[in-house]
Order: C-alpha cells, then sequence, then structure tokens
C-alpha cells in the first residue's frame, strides 16, 4: 500500500510540471490577446487626464517596460523569474508582485478561511436534514432556500446589503473598519469593529457555495440511504443516527471532499467582485485591475499561483478521497 501511495505521488508530480507548463503558455497568450499592452492603457488614461504623450516617449516606455521584445522572449523571462520565485515587478504600481500579494494576503485569507468554514458547518446539517426528511416541509423550505441561494449572485446580495444597512440602521457596512479605525494601530476596540464588518463578506460570498453544497450532499446522501446495507443496518436495530453518520455520510461526503482543489486558490483569490463592491482590501481587485491595466507581472504571476494551488488541491483532494473511501484505490 506504502508502495503504491509513493508510485501514485510521484506519477501525479510528473504530470504536474507538463500541465503547468501548459497552463502558463496559455496564460500568457490569454493575457497579451488583448489589442494593445500596458503601455497603451498608460498612454489612453494620461490622454483622458488631457496629458499628450511624444511617440518617441512611447517607445522609451516599451523598451523600458521590455514590451519591445518578441513574444517568446518575453515569456522566457517571465516563467524563468516564476520557477526562480521572482514574480516580476507591478508595472502598474512599480513594486514587486510578490509584496503586493502578500500586503494583501492576511485580509484574503482570513475571509476566505471563514466563509469556508460557514459554509460547512451551514451546509452539512441542512443536507443531511433535507435529505433525511426526503418531501417534507423542511425538506421543500430548505430547497426553496437553497434555490434562492443559487439565483441571487454575491455582487447584488451585497449591494442588496448595504443598502439595507444605511437606509435602515445608518451604517456603512463597506471595507472591514470604521472610518476612526482604518488607520489606528491594532486594539481590542479596532478587532470588535472588525469582527462587526467581517460577516457581511461572510454571508455575501458563502451564501451560493453553502446552497450549492446543500444540493449536493442531499443527492449523494438519498442515493446512499436507497442501498441495501444501510438497510441491512437497520434491521440489526442500530440507531437511526448512527445508520446515517457512520457509513452513508462518509460515501455521501466524497463529491464535497473533491472540491477540496478549489479550496486553495479560493483562499488566495477571494471574491474578486464581491471584494470590488464592499470595498474590502483583499487580492481580488488587485487581480481585477491588473487585468485590465494589461498588467503582464501582477496578472500572469497571479494567475499562475493559483494555478500552481489548484493543482496542488487536486492532488490533495484525490488522496483525501483515497484514505476515506475504501473502494479507490492508488492504483
Amino acid at each position: 500500500m506504502k508502495n503504491q501511495f509513493l508510485v501514485y505521488l510521484l506519477r501525479r508530480i510528473l504530470i504536474m510540471i507538463p500541465t503547468l507548463l501548459v497552463i502558463s503558455i496559455l496564460l500568457f497568450i490569454v493575457i497579451e490577446l488583448p489589442p494593445g499592452d500596458y503601455v497603451t492603457s498608460y498612454v489612453q488614461a494620461l490622454k483622458a487626464r488631457g496629458v499628450e504623450i511624444r511617440e518617441e516617449q512611447l517607445e522609451a516606455l516599451r523598451v523600458r517596460f521590455g514590451l519591445d521584445q518578441p513574444f517568446p522572449v518575453r515569456y522566457g523571462k517571465w516563467i524563468w523569474g516564476f520557477v526562480r520565485g521572482d514574480l516580476g515587478v507591478s508595472y502598474t504600481y512599480g513594486e514587486p508582485v510578490t509584496k503586493l500579494i502578500m500586503d494583501r494576503i492576511p485580509f484574503t485569507i482570513m475571509i476566505s478561511v471563514i466563509t469556508i468554514l460557514f459554509t460547512w458547518v451551514m451546509a452539512i446539517p441542512i443536507g443531511i436534514l433535507s435529505a433525511v426528511k426526503k418531501y417534507s416541509f423542511w425538506d421543500y423550505l430548505l430547497t426553496l432556500i437553497g434555490f434562492i441561494g443559487l439565483s441571487i449572485p454575491n455582487f447584488f446580495l451585497a449591494i442588496l446589503l448595504m443598502y439595507l444597512g444605511f437606509k435602515y440602521f445608518g451604517v456603512s457596512i463597506g471595507g472591514l473598519f470604521s472610518r476612526e479605525f482604518l488607520f489606528a494601530p491594532w486594539s481590542w476596540a479596532k478587532f470588535v469593529d472588525l469582527l462587526s464588518h467581517l460577516w457581511v463578506p461572510v454571508v455575501v460570498i458563502g451564501t451560493a457555495g453553502t446552497a450549492s453544497m446543500i444540493r449536493v450532499l442531499r443527492a449523494s446522501l438519498l442515493d446512499e440511504l436507497s442501498k441495501d446495507y444501510v438497510r441491512t443496518a437497520r434491521s440489526k436495530g442500530l440507531s437511526e443516527s448512527r445508520v446515517i453518520l457512520v457509513h452513508p455520510l462518509r460515501v455521501a461526503i466524497n463529491p464535497l471532499i473533491s472540491t477540496v482543489g478549489w479550496l486553495l486558490p479560493t483562499v488566495i483569490s477571494g471574491e474578486v467582485i464581491t471584494s470590488q463592491v464592499l470595498s474590502i482590501p483583499t487580492t481580488g481587485p488587485l487581480l481585477l485591475g491588473a487585468l485590465l491595466n494589461q498588467d503582464m507581472y501582477l496578472a500572469g504571476s497571479f494567475l499562475m499561483v493559483l494555478s500552481v494551488l489548484t493543482v496542488v488541491g487536486t492532488l490533495i483532494s484525490d488522496i483525501l478521497l483515497a484514505w476515506l473511501d475504501p473502494r479507490i484505490t492508488y492504483s
């Protein structure tokens, strides 16, 4: 078993290398597809402010940023730097990409981890209840709530909460801190203020994920509860809670475990549009701005980090599935 696991792990790591290479090429191509480049976007912004720039200045900027070089050369420099841990310097901010990302990572991870915990804590018991009480009032009510959660876009829910909070309570729920604590040093009062704002992005971002997870768990658990081994367990006089929780739930939770691969990039990227609407200082708006400005080093390196995390997360989810479900083997 141990040898099988090592062979499986080595094979998957070897597959990850060409996979990430292909992803890096596609990322670079997609970011380069829009007409123009960062200098074009920069010049357009200057013209919008009434500032004219000469052609020789334009060419000097392209040389400065290395945009005068052919595509293969620019790609080679970027990917070689990424492999060495050098994510480059952002055209827009003039700072190392690593520093820009790390400055926003703490709040991003905090919100994402709490949202994931909120999603699982809410979805698993509700999904079990919905499956056990099939076609009951509670099942129909939870199904209705689930469909509402799936159908409402996160950014719309964020705007709705901001409107209701301001109109009926006279408070602004955007951002993570009140105005008086925005630049204040950390204290107990600032921490309490953070908690009072934190529930909004957690609920907004977690709503759709919770609703989706409830539907998946309900369907999987209903399928398992109809099988012979469950009827056999009941005929032996086992309690209903033991019958449900010991074996059927362990198998029904497999689709949720398979999504662990998405959790790592989600923890780092956050919810882009929701963070933009709520003015939350996460990495999401940073990525959006980089894509709009065609900031190759910032956008490409950040997306490549997410790709690496996705591939690694998929490997972790596969290992967890094989560990939880004895029917799955590493061979």
